[in-house]
């Protein structure tokens, strides 16, 4: 404004007659115009950050007319900060911290908790799993019909999934991916979901992740049934109501096959009602081995398989394996709940060989006390026909009562009392050779866990 001013008074100020003094008020005014001339110019041709943040001039700016200061603050609106979502597509990543403090009471020796799938250890803190999920899910009311989900696991849990030697041919190799499956919804009917790759096996209510669970340990059925299957499986939702499944897989827990036979599951899964879900199995198998691996044969007369040497055995035992899994679920109102389980497992050496028998129920109950507070308990029992399960024929009971306390969402803390029994002596004790028949722990497990995916992992 001031140089607006100074204009004007060189206009207004009255001249005398004199050429001189009018050359120099017209080279004044000329002088000013180009001033103000070149000012515009540089209003212009900067943008308005750089005129925000450079220091004030020794001299006002002239005033600018609005269109001139429209052009000069036009910019690009910023774009939005990208979320980890976006980045990725829509991939989820997850987190899980599952850690254990438990007290055996036999005080065994080597502080083994027997027949337990995770909590194995007594009078040690222990790492059940830490686990990194990937998930980008199948949507096909949005037109994307494929997904893709990997599972990563750590710990002792791994080693218990993994560990065997007897039915992975080399579990290092696939330890610890414990899931990894792509999957594609083909556009039939309500859609017909199809997985291929390495899935938790859902022969059995209870699954891998603790803070889905009712209680922190495993049933006895958890740990005798198989835990993961590598395959393709197919899912069909006939209705609302009824859902079909269908897998063909390697073998029960068999990333790679050790024979040729390829075992097969149908299943059902039936919900009457929102607050009952009812689901039915039939899974057919063959777990005997037709080859041998060995890891130290220093001979070259064998084959190999990516450097480990093999022989066929001969007249290989072709027995099948049958189990018939079926268990339903009932949210009797909004704070409490029940669950029932039942199980009757056949498998044979040969095909004419007597069969081994596993039968066996599991009951649960849950109540929410408070919305952080809540109790459940589990009761059991399998008879093991022929040692199937446990290495020796006998009926075995477990019950277990859990109290749950959940700080906060991702963070939840179980104290549990269990006891296990059998009617023969069975569980360890701080003797060799001198055996119990029940063992009782209290467990304190803790579990951590965040990320962007919602609900049962």
């Amino acid at each position: 404004m001031t140089s607006t001013f100074l204009l004007f008074a060189v206009l207004l100020t009255p001249v005398d007659d004199g050429n001189a003094e009018l050359v120099r008020r017209v080279d004044e005014l000329a002088a000013l115009v180009q001033k103000l001339q070149a000012r515009v110019d540089e209003l212009e041709g900067k943008p308005k950050a750089a005129m925000e943040s450079a220091p004030p001039p020794a001299v006002a700016p002239p005033a600018v007319a609005p269109s001139a200061v429209a052009q000069t603050a036009v910019a690009p609106a910023p774009e939005a900060p990208r979320t980890g979502s976006s980045l990725l597509g829509g991939t989820t990543i997850n987190f899980l911290f599952d850690g254990y403090y438990g007290y055996n009471f036999n005080n065994p020796i080597g502080r083994a908790n027997l027949l337990r799938a995770y909590d194995v250890s007594s009078n040690a803190f222990s790492l059940n799993q830490a686990d990194v999920v990937l998930e980008n899910a199948a949507d096909p009311a949005h037109e994307k019909r494929f997904g893709l989900r990997l599972d990563l696991q750590f710990g002792q849990a791994t080693a218990t999934l993994q560990g065997n030697s007897s039915n992975e041919p080399r579990p290092d190799v696939y330890r610890a991916i414990f899931q990894a499956y792509g999957t594609y919804v083909f556009p039939v009917g309500k859609g017909l979901t199809v997985d291929f790759g390495k899935w938790a096996s859902s022969l059995g209510i209870e699954g891998n992740y603790t803070k889905d669970q009712v209680n922190y340990s495993r049933a006895l059925l958890f740990d005798f049934l198989p835990f993961y299957h590598m395959g393709a499986r197919v899912n069909y939702k006939i209705n609302d109501t009824i859902g079909l499944n269908y897998w063909i897989t390697n073998g029960t827990q068999q990333t790679e096959p050790f024979n040729g036979f390829k075992d097969e599951l149908i299943g059902v899964n039936i919900q009457p009602r929102k607050s009952i879900a009812w689901t039915v199995n039939y899974y057919l198998g063959q777990e005997h081995p037709d080859v041998q691996y060995l890891p130290n044969y220093t001979g070259t007369n064998l084959p190999t398989s990516q450097g480990v040497a093999f022989e066929p055995i001969p007249n290989a035992p072709s027995g099948k394996l049958h189990i018939v899994d079926s268990y339903v679920t009932w949210q009797a109102s909004p704070k409490l709940s029940f669950a029932l389980e039942g199980d009757d497992v056949i498998q044979r050496l040969l095909t004419t060989s007597a069969p081994t028998h596993v039968d066996a129920v599991a009951g649960y109950v849950r109540y929410q006390l408070t919305p952080q507070v809540a109790v459940a308990a589990r009761a059991e029992y399998l008879s093991d026909r022929g040692g199937l399960f446990s290495g020796t024929t006998q009926a075995l009971k477990e019950n277990t009562f859990t109290l749950e306390r959940k700080f906060a969402e991702g963070f939840l803390a179980r104290l549990e009392w269990r006891r296990d029994s059998s009617n023969h002596p069975y569980f360890l004790t701080d003797t060799l050779g001198i055996l119990k028949k029940e063992q009782n722990t209290a467990t304190l497990g803790l579990v951590w866990w965040f990320g962007g995916k919602d609900g049962i992992w």
